[in-house]
């Protein structure tokens, strides 16, 4: 059995923030292990700024809810995961109707992560695979060294699936999104 040093909740990252040396850290957990996410390179922040700008327009013209960037998220009732996606959807559903000054205790429809340079394939997997495990319906997974990007859901047996879609193809909302169509090309032409 993996021992740990130490298993961290919210408080914790909430007591790390507030000290002056980790102003500019940002901090999630997975399942009590401190992560720290790195200021996303140039091309990360134009893609994710994309994504949430195409994804807002869509989502506020219909009504559906909410779109937000690098916000926490925690499962209900659950203090040793945190996660920050670069881009979120929340449906009116699941969403507080008035934004949050605390972590938002309920996980996102949508959740998009843009791999980072500091980051590696495996590890943001591994955070789909959580999203989905605590509620998210689906999870992109955008991949500009490869130009390519993963759609994950969860299967009705619970267990996760991807697809892979190269840059000639498109990310769709279907049920959760009707409508809602992004081709990958948009993004890797930046």
């Amino acid at each position: 059995m993996e021992s740990r040093e130490r298993y961290y909740t919210i408080d914790d990252i909430g007591r790390l923030e507030r000290q002056p040396m980790n102003m500019a850290e940002k901090y999630y957990l997975i399942d009590g292990e401190l992560c720290v996410k790195m200021s996303p390179n140039h091309l990360h922040g134009c893609i994710a700024s994309e994504i949430a700008r195409l994804l807002g327009n869509h989502v506020v013209e219909r009504g559906l809810g909410r779109v937000s960037i690098e916000v926490g998220y925690h499962p209900p009732g659950e203090r040793h995961t945190v996660l920050l996606p670069d881009v979120a959807y929340e449906s009116w559903d699941r969403a507080a109707r008035t934004p949050l000054r605390t972590y938002a205790p309920y996980m996102p429809d949508l959740a998009v992560e843009v791999v980072s340079s500091s980051q590696t394939l495996a590890e943001t997997r591994r955070k789909a695979k959580v999203y989905l495990r605590h509620g998210t319906v689906m999870v992109w997974l955008i991949d500009p060294e490869r130009d390519r990007a993963e759609s994950w859901t969860a299967a009705e047996d619970g267990a996760a699936r991807s697809e892979i879609i190269d840059k000639t193809g498109e990310l769709r909302g279907g049920a959760l999104l009707p409508g809602f169509l992004l081709p990958l090309r948009r993004l890797f032409s930046l």
